[in-house]
């Protein structure tokens, strides 16, 4: 299982950015999925997270109201949409994909990772 992040770039503080997440695989809608961020000198965090289904989300009270998650799984397919920015969402943004059970909110629950597409927001 290969995952592919894209998205990223640079914003002004205050606009969007809809960060995807191509996943290589047939059993793709059998995966819950989640993103996960990283600033200089921090842990890794999670951000959001969707059921295989779709019925399903979670997000970290930093994300809540202001991020969206989704997946379409005909086309393998997560996305991030990202909504009024702030410079401290500035990271690396990694999603994840878990086939097991576990806390959607710990990386250790989530068995593959993609490469990351970096997030800068300026103020």
């Amino acid at each position: 299982v290969q995952l592919q992040a894209s998205g990223g770039g640079l914003v002004q503080a205050g606009g969007s950015l809809r960060l995807s997440c191509t996943v290589s695989g047939r059993t793709f809608s059998t995966y819950g999925m989640g993103w996960f961020r990283q600033a200089p000198g921090k842990p890794r965090e999670f951000v959001a997270a969707i059921t295989w289904s779709g019925d399903s989300t979670y997000y970290a009270d930093s994300a809540k109201g202001r991020f969206t998650i989704s997946r379409e799984n005909g086309k393998n397919l997560v996305y991030l949409q990202m909504n009024s920015l702030k410079p401290e969402d500035t990271a690396v943004y990694y999603c994840a994909a878990r086939q097991g059970g576990g806390s959607y909110y710990y990386t250790r629950s989530y068995d593959y990772w993609g490469q990351g597409t970096e997030v800068t927001v300026s103020s």
